[in-house]
C-alpha cells in the first residue's frame, strides 16, 4: 500500500512538472512570436469619428505608418454632433505618449482601397505631447470614402476594359479584321510569304552586280566619278580662297569691292539728280512745261501718222494709192534697168561729137 502511494505522488509529481513546462514553453513561444511586452504596461488614448469606415477590433495603430499599438474597442458614442458618433479607444505602450504631441491627427487609413483599414496618426509640431486616456482630434473619413469610391470607379473601368479587349481577341480569334485574317487565313499568310520571296529576290538582286542599282552600288566606276567631281569642286573652292579667276577675286580682293561701292554712290547720285530734276532725263521727269511739249509734240505726230494712214500727202498716197505705187515700182525697175544698160556699155552714152563750121 505504501508503494502505490508512492507511485501515484511521482506520477503526480510527473504531471505537475509536465503542466508547468509547458506553461513556460507557452509563455516563450508568445514572447518570442508576439508583439506584446509583458514587461511593459499599456495605455489607452481614444478618438473620435463620424464613421467607423468598417474598422474592426484589433486593427493596427500606426504612428506615422509605424504600428505602435491596437484598436481595443469601437462603439458609439452617444454625442450629437455628427464629427463625434463613433468612439474608438486604441491601447498603446506607455513608452509612445513621448512621440505623440497634442496637435496631433488621427484618422483612418488602408493599405490599398480592398485593404484591412487600419488607425494611422499623423504627428503633430506641438511641443507638448499627450498622456494616458488623451483624445486624439481625428481627420473625417469624407476623404477616405471618396477614395474608396474612385477605387470602385477604377475597377469597374478596368472591368469594362478587359471586357472589351476580351471581345477583341474573340473577334481576333474568329478570323473576323485584317489581324484576325492574319492569323487563320492561309491566303493572306501565303500572298506574305510571297511578298517577302519577293523582297529576298530584290536584296538578292541589289547584292549582285546585275541591274542598274547593283550597278551603282558595287561598280567603283560611278564611285571613282563622284571622287573626281568632288576633287574638282574642292580644286574650284581652293581657287576661289584664294582669289583666282573673276569670282576669286570679287570674293578677294577690295579693289572691285571698292569699284562696286562707287558704282554704287554713282548710280544713287545718278538717281538723286533725277529727281531733282537736274539734266534732261532729270527735266523729262519733273518740269511740267517739257512734259506738255513732249505731249504736243507726240500728239502732232499722231495726227501726221493719221493723215499718212488716211492717204493725204505724197507720203499717204505713196501708202494707199496702188497706181501711184506701180508707177513708181516702173520708174523704178526702168531705172535699174538703164544703170545696168550703163555698166555694161557705158561708151554708148559717153560718145563726144566734133564738128567744124
Amino acid at each position: 500500500m505504501p508503494v502505490q502511494k508512492q507511485a501515484s505522488w511521482a506520477r503526480l509529481k510527473v504531471g505537475i512538472l509536465a503542466l508547468f513546462a509547458m506553461a513556460i514553453l507557452a509563455v516563450l513561444i508568445f514572447l518570442i512570436t508576439g508583439d506584446t511586452n509583458i514587461f511593459e504596461s499599456n495605455v489607452a488614448i481614444y478618438t473620435y469619428m463620424a464613421d467607423a469606415a468598417a474598422l474592426t477590433t484589433a486593427a493596427p495603430v500606426n504612428l506615422d505608418g509605424i504600428p505602435i499599438g491596437k484598436v481595443k474597442l469601437i462603439r458609439l458614442s452617444g454625442l450629437k454632433d455628427p464629427r463625434r458618433l463613433v468612439r474608438i479607444e486604441m491601447q498603446i505602450p506607455e513608452h509612445e505618449l513621448k512621440d505623440i504631441p497634442t496637435d496631433s491627427m488621427a484618422s483612418i487609413s488602408a493599405a490599398n482601397v480592398l485593404g484591412t483599414k487600419y488607425i494611422n496618426i499623423k504627428t503633430g509640431k506641438a511641443a507638448t505631447t499627450i498622456t494616458a486616456g488623451s483624445e486624439i482630434p481625428s481627420v473625417g473619413t469624407g476623404e477616405f470614402e471618396d477614395l474608396i469610391q474612385q477605387g470602385l470607379s477604377v475597377m469597374a473601368s478596368v472591368q469594362d476594359t478587359v471586357q472589351r479587349v476580351d471581345k477583341v481577341v474573340e473577334v481576333v480569334e474568329s478570323g473576323k479584321g485584317t489581324i484576325g485574317k492574319l492569323l487563320v487565313d492561309e491566303t493572306l499568310y501565303n500572298n506574305l510569304l510571297a511578298i517577302l520571296g519577293q523582297v529576298k529576290q530584290l536584296a538578292d538582286t541589289l547584292n549582285s552586280d546585275n541591274g542598274t542599282i547593283g550597278k551603282l552600288i558595287h561598280d567603283p566606276e560611278l564611285y571613282n566619278q563622284v571622287h573626281g567631281s568632288l576633287n574638282r569642286l574642292d580644286e574650284m573652292l581652293q581657287q576661289l580662297q584664294a582669289g583666282q579667276g573673276t569670282a576669286g577675286k570679287f570674293l578677294k580682293d577690295p579693289a572691285i569691292y571698292n569699284e562696286t561701292q562707287q558704282t554704287i554712290a554713282g548710280v544713287h547720285k545718278l538717281v538723286d539728280n533725277l529727281n531733282a530734276g537736274k539734266g534732261t532725263a532729270g527735266q523729262l521727269l519733273t518740269n511740267e512745261d517739257l512734259s506738255n511739249q513732249l505731249k504736243a509734240t507726240l500728239a502732232k505726230v499722231d495726227s501726221i501718222i493719221d493723215k499718212v494712214a488716211s492717204g493725204q500727202g505724197t507720203l499717204g498716197q505713196l501708202l494707199v494709192n496702188q497706181q501711184l505705187y506701180d508707177n513708181l515700182n516702173g520708174a523704178t525697175r526702168e531705172m535699174h534697168l538703164l544703170m545696168k544698160d550703163f555698166r555694161s556699155n557705158p561708151k554708148k552714152f559717153l560718145r563726144i561729137k566734133l564738128g567744124l563750121f
